[in-house]
């Protein structure tokens, strides 16, 4: 089967996954990012895949988030299990991304490194601004250099931070200047900057020009409302450095495939972000 789209951020969204969301969750996903209310109650993995099927979305990276350091008022850690499992269930239609906290150190790493080499985990997802430390700070590194040694990527969010937690309000740390000393320090590593860098999007393309290893991804805001200089990146000189998400349920899959249908990228330029860029930057065999 052909591969139409593969999804590089989607939250896994089952009651069990949900439940392990802090309360503020509702009200943050549904009032501020405007996601459908009618799904905060959960959906099946199966409901998840009907979902992506009817959008034309084949294939899935569940991420396994680590939102603050536990023990913070407003903070959680999506177990590591939750989307192993998941995954199992369903190896044709999805991949795990592993969650990173910078202050757990070399307990995280062993960890991290034991979803790749046990549970399938396929790469590294991180919040920078739910710790305050900026992706450049030396807290990371062990987890970059461990990225290094297994062969997968990193994905970081970058740009402003989204969230407003009344219990933990983050710091905006995101910068994308920052990632330019870490593709410096680790050449060989894969860094994809997700929600575009928005309001330093062009910083972001900067990043993505300069460095072989540092990748976009364009998830979380609606393509209908993209920059025009990041849509131009796309579709020309950028064509092989995003990658396509949604950052589900934040952006809803049928949505997000009809607005970037919209953008008419061009052939060559759409099937690169929707399937090409992200199965050669995560070397999956399709």
């Amino acid at each position: 089967m052909t591969v139409r789209a593969i999804d590089a951020v989607v939250n896994i969204w089952t009651t069990e996954a949900l439940s392990r969301r802090p309360g503020w969750a509702g009200g943050f996903f549904v009032g501020k990012m405007k996601a459908q209310s009618g799904l905060m109650g959960g959906l099946s993995l199966e409901e998840m895949i009907d979902r992506m099927d009817a959008a034309g979305i084949d294939r899935a990276f569940l991420i396994a988030p680590k939102s603050g350091r536990l023990g913070l008022p407003g903070s959680y850690h999506l177990p590591y299990e939750i989307v192993a499992k998941a995954v199992e269930r369903h190896p044709d239609r999805f991949w795990g991304l592993a969650g990173i906290d910078p202050t757990e150190g070399m307990k995280g790493v062993r960890a991290f490194e034991s979803a790749v080499r046990n549970d399938g985990f396929i790469g590294a997802h991180c919040y920078p601004h739910w710790f305050e430390l900026a992706p450049d700070h030396a807290k990371y590194y062990p987890f970059y250099a461990k990225c290094c040694e297994l062969g997968v990527p990193y994905q970081l969010q970058v740009g402003q931070s989204m969230v407003y937690a009344p219990e933990q309000p983050t710091r905006s740390v995101g910068r994308p200047i920052t990632l330019d000393a870490v593709a410096c320090d680790f050449p060989e590593l894969k860094l994809i900057g997700i929600h575009v860098g928005i309001p330093w999007h062009d910083e972001m393309i900067a990043m993505a020009w300069k460095h072989p290893n540092v990748f976009i991804g364009c998830d979380a805001h609606s393509p209908r409302y993209w920059p025009q200089s990041f849509v131009h990146f796309i579709k020309t000189w950028g064509q092989d450095k995003v990658i396509f998400g949604t950052d589900f349920p934040v952006l809803d899959f049928a949505r997000t495939m009809k607005e970037i249908d919209a953008l008419d990228l061009g052939e060559v330029p759409r099937r690169k972000l929707l399937v090409e860029n992200t199965a050669r930057i995560y070397g999956l065999t399709l």
